[in-house]
Formats: C-alpha cells, sequence, structure tokens
C-alpha cells in the first residue's frame, strides 16, 4: 500500500473552518488523481470524478453561465444523478485545460461553498502563468510532490524502521545494522526515484528492468506536453534545456550554463523555457544568495543558480545509470560527481519549501550545497557523496557568519563534533520538520 502524506492534509481540508475550493499542483504522475479518488471514496459518501482532458465536452458545460446553480444542475445531468452538497466530493482533474472551469471555483467560493471542490491539473502552473482570469484569494493551495523516501519505506514494509527515526528527533546514532539496512533502502531509492507507479511496480513486483520502463515511459510523455502545451518555438527549447539537465549535474561545477544547453544558447532564448520546467514542476531551480539572511529570496542573484530534476530516479534513467550500481555501497552516490546524492537532496528539501532553494558560494572556492531557512534561521547543509569527514566550506561559511550548527549530509552515520552534524542522507526528510 502506498500512503502518501498529504492525505492527511486533504482531510484536514475538509474539515476546516477556512475551507475553499481546493487547486492541487504538481507535476505529471506524481499521483494526484488516484490519491484525491482514494480520498473522496473514502472520505465522503459520494464522489463525483470529471476529466477535462479525457471528455472535452465537460468544458461547454461552463461556457454559457458560471452560476453554480446552473452548473451543479448540467453537471448531474451529464453524470446521470442529482449533485448534492450533502457528504459529496467533486473533482475537477485536468482542469487547466478548461478556463471557465478553472474560473467558475471563484463562484463556488462565493455563492455555494457549502460543495467540496477539488480541482488538480498536470499543468496547471503553466496554465496559470498564462494570465488567464484566475481565482485569486478564492481557493486553497496544495502541491503534491513524488513519493518522498519516508513515504517509500512504508510502502517497502518498513515501517517498524521508521519508528526508530524519532532517534533523529533528539539527536542519536543509529545501530550500525540500521545504518546499513537504511543506506542498502536509500541507493534503492535514489535508482528508482519517487514516482508512484515505479515504486509500485518495484515493492509489489521487485522487478527492476520494469521500473526502467516505467520511468522511460514518464519522460516520454514529459516530451510529449512540451509540444502539445507549448508552441513549437517554446517545445524545442523546453526540449534541449530538459535534455541539459543530467549533463549540467554531471559536471563538477554544477551551476547552470546555458552554453552548455546549445552552443548559440542565452538567457533571453531560454530563460522562458526554464520557467516553463518550474510551472510543470519538473525542474527546482536553486539560486545562489550573497549572503545567509532572511529572507533568503531577498539575497538571490537571479543569473546565478542550479537546476535538479524532481526525481531523482528520473535522473538516473536520462544518465541510463545500471541496476547493477545498487549493489555498491558507495557508488551511486558519488556517481557523476555526486550528481544523484545531490539532487535527492533537493527533492526532498522542496517537499516543505515550495521548490523554494538556495546555496551559498564564497568569492574564493567554499560552496555551501543548500541553504535552508529553519527555526527562523539560515540553516548551512552541506551534501557529501563520500564518506570523507572534510568540511572546508562548512568551517568558511562558519568563520564568516558563525552560525549555531553546521550541518552535513552523507552516507557516514549520525555524528556531532560541538556545533558540526553530521547526518546520515536518509535522514534529510527530517531537516523539514
Amino acid at each position: 500500500m502506498l500512503r502518501r502524506k498529504l492525505y492527511i492534509d486533504l482531510v484536514n481540508w475538509k474539515n476546516s473552518h477556512r475551507r475553499k475550493p481546493l487547486l492541487l499542483q504538481g507535476a505529471r504522475q506524481v499521483g494526484k488523481t488516484f490519491l484525491v479518488s482514494e480520498f473522496g471514496r473514502n472520505e465522503y459518501q459520494e464522489f463525483i470524478y470529471l476529466n477535462f482532458e479525457q471528455n472535452p465536452k465537460l468544458s461547454a458545460l461552463f461556457e454559457d453561465e458560471l452560476n453554480p446553480e446552473i452548473i451543479i444542475e448540467n453537471l448531474s445531468l451529464f453524470v446521470g444523478k442529482k449533485i448534492t452538497s450533502d457528504n459529496t466530493l467533486i473533482f475537477f482533474d485536468e482542469i487547466q485545460v478548461a478556463e471557465k472551469a478553472l474560473k467558475s471555483l471563484k463562484y463556488f467560493y462565493e455563492k455555494a461553498p457549502e460543495f467540496h471542490i477539488i480541482a488538480a491539473g498536470s499543468l496547471l502552473g503553466v496554465s496559470i502563468g498564462k494570465n488567464i482570469s484566475f481565482p485569486v484569494g478564492k481557493v486553497n493551495f496544495m502541491y503534491m510532490h513524488p513519493v518522498s523516501f519516508v513515504e517509500y519505506l512504508e510502502a517497502a514494509g518498513e515501517s517498524l524502521i521508521l519508528n526508530e527515526f524519532d532517534d533523529f528527533r533528539s539527536m542519536a546514532k543509529l545501530p550500525d545494522i540500521l545504518h546499513d539496512k537504511l543506506l542498502r533502502h536509500l541507493r534503492m531509492y535514489m535508482f528508482l526515484g519517487g514516482m508512484p507507479e515505479v515504486v509500485y511496480e518495484y515493492v509489489t513486483h521487485e522487478n527492476i528492468e520494469t521500473a526502467r520502463e516505467i520511468q522511460t515511459e514518464i519522460i516520454e510523455a514529459f516530451s510529449r506536453d512540451f509540444s502539445k502545451y507549448a508552441d513549437n518555438n517554446l517545445a524545442l527549447k523546453n526540449t534541449e534545456v530538459w535534455n541539459s539537465i543530467p549533463w549540467q549535474l554531471a559536471r563538477e561545477n554544477k551551476k547552470f550554463q546555458y552554453a552548455a544547453v546549445k552552443g548559440n544558447a542565452r538567457s533571453s532564448t531560454h530563460q522562458l523555457a526554464i520557467e516553463w520546467l518550474k510551472s510543470a514542476g519538473l525542474v527546482y531551480q536553486v539560486h545562489q544568495i550573497s549572503k545567509p539572511q532572511l529572507p533568503l529570496s531577498g539575497y538571490a542573484n537571479g543569473s546565478v543558480f542550479k537546476i535538479y530534476m524532481m526525481d531523482v530516479g528520473l535522473l538516473g534513467a536520462l544518465l541510463n545509470i545500471r541496476p547493477a550500481i545498487i549493489i555498491d555501497p558507495i557508488a551511486i552516490f558519488q556517481e557523476y560527481n555526486g550528481a544523484f546524492t545531490e539532487n535527492f537532496v533537493a527533492s526532498q528539501l522542496a517537499i516543505k519549501r515550495a521548490g523554494e532553494l538556495f546555496y551559498w558560494t564564497s568569492r574564493s572556492d567554499a560552496e555551501v550545497d543548500f541553504i535552508i531557512e529553519k527555526s527562523n534561521k539560515a540553516v548551512p547543509v552541506e551534501v557529501k557523496s563520500g564518506l570523507s569527514r572534510k568540511k572546508h566550506s562548512l568551517l568558511s561559511y562558519y568563520e564568516k557568519y558563525q552560525p549555531k550548527v553546521l550541518y552535513r549530509l552523507s552516507p557516514r552515520n549520525y555524528e556531532e563534533q560541538g556545533n558540526f552534524i553530521n547526518l546520515p542522507l536518509y535522514s534529510v526528510n527530517f531537516l523539514n520538520e
């Protein structure tokens, strides 16, 4: 069973006195439809599912008038039964293809707040960026990411070992036998990634070959979206940027370079493609900051950044990493200059930070991979793909800013030396708490 933490958030939304129509965003195939369907069938007596992409005729029901009463009457005729607000969830899926349906959420909030409505769309973020009429202030928002490592562990039947994670709340070292077991799971997760269909396939059938086939199919679906939801010129640039990301990350200096996309690429020609990929939920853009002060976004350099893929497993599929790498105790962490390790950390940190991530570099050669906001402070987090204890960049950062704590994420077990804390990579999710 693949349980998602977002389910609890949906239950809280249902019971909230501030409930509005909900917009659920997230990339294609991260599990939005499955989660909302499960939630609707478990938590309501009636669940009405309407997919605007599968059934284009639905859009016509919103063309004439956006009066919720009339819309509900028309939808009742469409589904063949009377729709009431009593213990009923209405799910508008792939709503990005129906602008009027998206606009109608405003009127449901204002004139018919008794109805429980969730709207979702794989390219909803892209649609919102097109300056279409959008119900600002009239909807609640949630964002769905791929399956986290903690969710993967539960799906893999490791609920008991998850209880041991409580030790990390009080900062304690796990026994070596558990540490090694978690690293084995982490290596597998870094190969599989967090796309729900991939995870479900592997934990159910343990077929690594089929899991890779599904990853390839997902990548092909993303590529089709480039041309389906963008004009020809932008679609070409989307493809160029997307295909360049694995090789950008494989370099020792992972700073994004337009010249590595294409010889004549410039920010003026490919910046829109980056924004499109971000809006589609496919990449995370991590900006360099000049100094670690809050708000971090206020000190971000808009022209210096890294780009990570939203799923580490898809990065491996694009680079054609072979399954045998999982057996080696350390290889996948170090592959391509630690690209997988950094991408894994970025994807886990982004879950609680709406994809807004930052890193710091000095004028010399020091670099701290991530600066996160935690307890109203800027906290440095360095990522190490190997077992080395060297912490040159963190020490350089400390000399300059004197933070109370320095974090390093690495394959090593928990270790604490004064204000320096080494956290094992598999505990990254708890930096979000």
